[in-house]
């Protein structure tokens, strides 16, 4: 059985919560795997700390929560700060490299992509609201984990009505960010 434990994390108003969703869809409904999402988020609507649990497998999961994360997705550095210690040997870090700073207590053998998403969301995309897009398409270029096609799939299908094509360009430039940076 393949089963990935995802933790993405940020502060609300970041898209945590809806990046978590999309992952989930894209397994999910996209690729005909199994997903589920846990949520927890402070009582404040923006600034607060906020995590996303996603695990994605092949067959049914019995228990939806995280105990150790394979794959951690860090938008902010509190968030690295509270989940970094929950990371396997040998689990990847994916993180907003300009919020962000790694250090030491990085478990043995993990790997670490960083994507500078803010800048990109508002420097090539001109929307800094996109940001988790950039994010989540660069999360699909280094972890390929989810097809890609699915991920765009459920990026199309999870966004409002009529912002479609803004934030498939953001996942579109996230994505070749990691493309660029780390190969395919």
């Amino acid at each position: 059985m393949s089963k990935h434990d995802i933790r993405v994390c940020g502060l609300g108003g970041q898209g945590v919560i809806l990046g978590g969703m999309i992952i989930g869809k894209a397994a999910s409904i996209f690729e005909d795997r199994w997903a589920t999402l846990v949520q927890s988020f402070g009582p404040e609507a923006r600034g607060s700390e906020c995590s996303a649990q996603v695990m994605v497998a092949d067959d049914p999961i019995a228990f939806p929560y995280i105990r150790e994360t394979d794959v951690f997705v860090a938008f902010s550095q509190s968030a690295y700060d509270k989940f970094v210690h929950e990371m396997k040997d040998d689990a990847v870090l994916v993180y907003e490299s300009e919020l962000v700073v790694t250090d030491d207590r990085m478990p043995k053998g993990a790997k670490k992509f960083g994507c500078p998403g803010t800048r990109i969301a508002e420097e090539d995309i001109g929307r800094r609201i996109v940001f988790n897009l950039v994010m989540l398409g660069f999360f699909s270029s280094v972890t390929d984990l989810i097809d890609s096609d699915a991920m765009r799939k459920a990026v199309a299908d999870s966004v409002p009505a009529g912002t479609e094509e803004l934030n498939l360009k953001a996942f579109e430039a996230g994505y070749a960010h990691g493309v660029e940076k780390y190969g395919k």
